[in-house]
């Protein structure tokens, strides 16, 4: 009743309405044409609608992207290729991806409106393609995306995958919007007349879109208070059911084949030469299925969690005892088989895997049990006597002592700097690299460092390239990755104790730590910091004379205690005075590469 009477009034005006874009780009000066200063960021799971007018002059060519300029790029293409509709949305081309096309190709020659929606998904079922708003018929190329990405291009009318797509014809008015808009309000976006003749349009003649668009104005300039708190109310209902569709866990799995392939035994491995058929069944040495279990990946996963499997537990807490003592109880913790060594104390492994399972397979308690025990706490002082009855300590008589990993040597001098960014989850960092690496490697654009947290987040979300590790972490014996390392290796080497004394990270390190110490206590606080335990007075006094040699050295020479300080894009405090500054940072560095710093004992 509201909208009818508000019809009668609005005929007279000249009224016209039409959805809020989030970024509208009108007529682009020319084709291709680049956006830098567009804000608007998309990434695997947030939901989007793109709309243009476009008269196409060739079958090939991009109307919007958001990628580097080549075909099989990481980002968002939206272009036209053989007439078809396409859209890419690619973290990487051969199998992190969405691929789809509109089944029927547009006009040529001939101006019309083209739209696309993505809800957010991740699944090609959530993507729509308009034409003149009416909804089109697509075809799914490839279905996987599963990983966030987010390429550092700017957003690009008519062009963004290569010199073959680049847009031949016109485009105009073009919207970007983070919202995945409904068919009703897509099909309102062509519609030339304004809302005032369509309100003096008998209801009868008026199309569906010309309908739809009435009542969308209306209700978003002149409904009542109480329709306005309704629609208010279903927007924070959607907003809540999304987030709860996103805090659903997921797991990649490929989907259950109903008719499983064949498989053989090949007589002496000849790949055509079959033997007795076999079926999926787990080892005879451990127990089978249980009756109730479904013979696939879902039993298999029930069976490697129950607990008459004698593996998967002994297993874990053999893992975590080599994260902190350095070997495991079995010290071959990447073969439990016949190959592999006895456990020095069957018994213990025993009783920790039972309460691992009997606590719910909970990792923080299972760890706390082992670092409160007196075992754990012993000092890890070695006397000449044991170290002739047990020198690699699988006897237990003594605390743990071995280097620190690579990442922890790494968010140690982070965290005890003050500049550890101990955020969770998000994607990879790119801290800081030695300069021309990448190029020299592989070539290529390079390696371009993150600026900001990006180059303090914790080691573990440090980008890593394919076969191109990075430097800091080798250089302390973290595995490249190539293949799969259950146990590292843990090497004593002077490249180590080159790179803490002067890469950026530990010199960027050391100058925050120094001006933490100068606010608050001096080099005792500093020592407290980085080694859990006051100084003792010989090393009080070592420490002291250090610190005037520096002074004298960097008063003497104010440049030179600049340079040094120089490190890092964090920012130096201006209050404290270069020189004294420069002696602490000194001092600072050298404490991060004590060996007590690095080594857990």
């Amino acid at each position: 009743k509201s909208q009818a009477k508000w019809e009668k009034t609005i005929q007279s005006e000249n009224f016209d309405w039409t959805l809020p874009a989030a970024f509208p780009i009108q007529q682009a000066p020319k084709l291709p044409t680049d956006l830098p200063d567009l804000t608007a960021k998309f990434d695997y799971q947030d939901p989007f609608t793109f709309s243009a007018w476009i008269r196409p002059e060739s079958p090939n060519g991009v109307i919007l992207s958001k990628s580097e300029d080549y075909f099989e790029a990481e980002g968002h293409q939206w272009f036209l290729m053989e007439g078809k509709l396409r859209l890419h949305i690619t973290r990487r081309f051969t199998d992190i991806s969405l691929r789809i096309e509109t089944a029927a190709p547009v006009r040529l020659n001939q101006w019309q409106h083209v739209a696309i929606t993505y809800d957010g998904y991740r699944k090609g079922a959530g993507v729509h393609m308009y034409v003149d708003g009416v909804d089109q018929p697509l075809k799914i190329l490839f279905d996987e995306l599963t990983y966030p990405f987010g390429p550092k291009e700017p957003w690009r009318i008519g062009a963004g995958a290569g010199p073959k797509y680049v847009f031949q014809g016109e485009i105009r008015d073009v919207r970007i919007d983070k919202s995945a808009l409904t068919p009703e309000q897509v099909a309102t976006l062509p519609l030339k007349e304004t809302v005032s003749r369509i309100a003096g349009m008998p209801a009868a003649a008026r199309s569906s879109a010309q309908s739809h668009k009435l009542r969308f104005s209306f209700l978003d300039k002149f409904a009542p208070v109480e329709i306005k708190q309704a629609l208010a109310g279903l927007d924070e209902a959607r907003q809540e059911r999304r987030k709860y569709y996103e805090s659903i866990p997921t797991v990649m799995i490929m989907a259950e084949n109903p008719k499983p392939r064949e498989t053989f035994l090949l007589k002496r491995g000849a790949y055509d030469q079959h033997g007795d058929r076999v079926e999926p069944k787990t080892p005879a040495s451990l127990p089978g299925f249980k009756s109730e279990w479904p013979n696939n990946r879902l039993g298999l996963a029930k069976w490697m969690v129950d607990r008459g499997n004698p593996l998967t537990a002994r297993v874990a807490v053999n893992r975590y005892w080599q994260m902190l003592f350095g070997t495991g109880l079995v010290k071959t913790s990447e073969d439990f088989g016949a190959q592999g060594e006895w456990p020095v104390h069957p018994e213990l492994l025993d009783w920790l895997a039972v309460e691992f399972m009997d606590n719910g397979w909970n990792i923080r308690h299972i760890l706390k049990t082992i670092v409160t025990s007196s075992t754990y706490r012993q000092s890890s002082r070695v006397t000449p006597e044991l170290l002739q009855k047990d020198p690699e300590n699988r006897l237990l008589a003594r605390g743990p002592r071995l280097r620190l990993s690579a990442e922890m040597v790494r968010d140690q001098a982070l965290a005890v700097s003050g500049l550890l960014v101990d955020k969770v989850g998000g994607p990879s960092v790119k801290p800081y690299q030695p300069p021309g690496l990448w190029q020299e490697l592989v070539g290529g654009k390079g390696y371009t460092a993150d600026k900001g947290e990006g180059l303090y987040r914790r080691s573990i979300y440090t980008y890593w390239k394919r076969t191109i590790a990075p430097p800091s972490m080798v250089t302390f014996d973290s595995p490249t990755r190539e293949s799969c390392i259950v146990r590292e290796t843990r090497t004593n080497t002077p490249l180590q104790a080159l790179h803490l004394m002067n890469d950026v990270t530990y010199l960027e390190a050391a100058r925050k730590l120094a001006e933490r110490a100068m606010r608050h206590g001096g080099i005792p606080y500093a020592f407290q910091l980085v080694l859990a335990r006051p100084p003792k007075d010989h090393e009080s006094k070592i420490l002291q004379s250090v610190f005037d040699q520096l002074h004298a050295r960097y008063a003497a020479d104010r440049e030179a205690a600049g340079k040094y300080l120089n490190q890092g894009e964090s920012p130096r405090d201006p209050r404290l005075d270069i020189v004294d500054l420069a002696a602490h940072t000194g001092v600072a560095s050298l404490l991060l590469n004590l060996d007590e710093t690095v080594t857990k004992e």
